[in-house]
């Protein structure tokens, strides 16, 4: 138990310690370029040593075959000779001199060493050598060499850079660099970016409208997918008509069966028990009728759009409630006309101010402009409201809230679920929140 507690101690301090991004393009892009770089870096540093130990295989050879030329003849001039020649037999990557040169330490360092090797090699190891480096110049060796008559010869090797780099080279790699950004971004793109239709396409759909289908061309994967999403997505159309279709009919067939119990109820003698027959009979026909109207709403869109002043709409739907009795009041309001199906925008509000009256006896109509010109039209009350785990709930079909809303109420747990319905219809939105103070708001947002 103590093991497992520490490993998954380790491996959250491991996860939080190390960054690593949350999106798959951010991920991809750094694998993708981190291997890349490496595997360019490994084959650019694979290829400079090689070209440098070339470099100074040749360097080496070449200052070896010179310095047997040159040692060979200065020591065979003659001593007033050897001044006029010392220029000529001097090259790029040595210099000769004539006495003991310039005050130096002794150098066998790696690199003292090998040219010392060299000028060895060079002098047919016929004549005394040391090897002294300059302690001002890091890059300057002088090998002092006993010519055969005893005099001193001081071979001064300037050991410059093997391969020196050129001007250019650093912006030639900048761009390489950046091009490799670049493939590997595209590459990227190219990758992810049927995930994000996918992901956009999912989030589309909506069983209330037809909606346009994913698209179908890009690479065979892609394609194939698209396909696929396309299928599923009228599967689930299909399989939720037939279910809205079925519960329809269902409805509508049992419209006769009810009435002629009706007429058979009204004809029956007066008794307690007619009473109680002619009430159940008219709590099933107001389930049928919320049944066909929840139908009904699935299909809100065969409504034709039309544009309405909406503060002279939400004072009229105020007006009737207010003429009838009913405690509905208007807090607050925009001036803006809009483009909607009148008829559903009414069943919704209708539906939210009868819940607000029925559980808290009075509502109250808010309407004003949210972000990026949306409205947001919201009924108010003082109910005992709904608990946070069940606004979601509430907006399923035939769910009731036997706690917080009584059954004596009536309904049959459509109300919420045909506003919803009927807002995506108009291209809406569906809000439940508790108020402070208590209470219930039912948000609409119009976009």
């Amino acid at each position: 138990m103590n093991s497992s507690a520490t490993n998954g101690r380790s491996a959250g301090s491991v996860r939080r310690g190390f960054w690593w991004p949350s999106t798959l393009r951010s991920r991809l892009f750094i694998i993708l370029f981190a291997g890349l770089a490496i595997a360019y870096g490994l084959s650019f540093s694979i290829l400079f040593m090689e070209r440098y130990m070339s470099a100074k295989a040749v360097m080496l050879g070449t200052l070896e075959s010179d310095l047997a030329t040159s040692i060979a003849v200065i020591d065979r001039l003659p001593a007033d000779e050897r001044p006029q020649w010392l220029d000529r037999l001097s090259r790029g990557n040595y210099r000769l001199v004539l006495g003991p040169g310039l005050p130096g330490v002794p150098d066998m360092s790696g690199r003292g060493a090998e040219i010392a090797e060299r000028i060895e090699e060079a002098a047919g190891h016929k004549f005394p050598l040391r090897v002294e480096a300059i302690p001002d110049d890091d890059k300057r060796l002088q090998g002092h060499v006993t010519l055969s008559d005893g005099s001193e010869l001081t071979i001064d090797v300037m050991s410059r850079g093997v391969m020196p780099i050129a001007g250019w080279l650093p912006y030639v790699f900048a761009v390489q660099m950046a091009l490799l950004i670049f493939c590997t971004w595209f590459a990227v793109r190219q990758a992810i970016r049927p995930l994000g239709d996918l992901a956009a396409a999912a989030d589309a759909v909506d069983p209330s409208t037809k909606g346009q289908p994913m698209s179908e061309v890009g690479p065979t994967e892609v394609v194939r997918a698209g396909r696929a999403f396309n299928a599923m997505r009228e599967r689930i159309a299909q399989h939720l008509e037939e279910r809205v279709q079925i519960l329809a009919a269902i409805s509508h067939d049992l419209q006769t069966p009810i009435t002629r119990m009706r007429l058979r109820a009204d004809m029956a003698d007066d008794t307690p028990e007619k009473e109680k027959l002619v009430s159940d009979l008219g709590e099933i026909e107001r389930l049928v009728q919320d049944g066909i109207a929840y139908a009904r709403s699935a299909h809100g869109n065969a409504e034709k759009t039309s544009r309405i002043d909406l503060s002279s709409f939400i004072d009229s739907i105020a007006y009737d409630y207010q003429d009838t009795g009913k405690a509905v009041s208007l807090i607050g309001a925009v001036q803006a006309t809009i483009s909607t199906k009148p008829h559903a925008l009414r069943r919704i509000l209708t539906n939210f101010i009868d819940n607000a009256i029925k559980f808290s006896g009075a509502a109250e109509i808010d309407v004003e402009r949210g972000r990026e010109g949306a409205i947001v039209i919201s009924v108010l009350d003082r109910g005992p409201g709904i608990s946070e785990d069940m606004l979601e709930a509430v907006m399923q079909p035939f769910f009731r809230l036997e706690q917080s809303r009584n059954r004596e109420t009536g309904g049959a747990g459509l109300g919420l679920a045909i506003a919803q319905q009927l807002a995506g219809a108009i291209g809406g939105s569906v809000r439940l929140y508790n108020r402070e103070g208590g209470g219930l708001a039912a948000e609409l947002t119009l976009r």
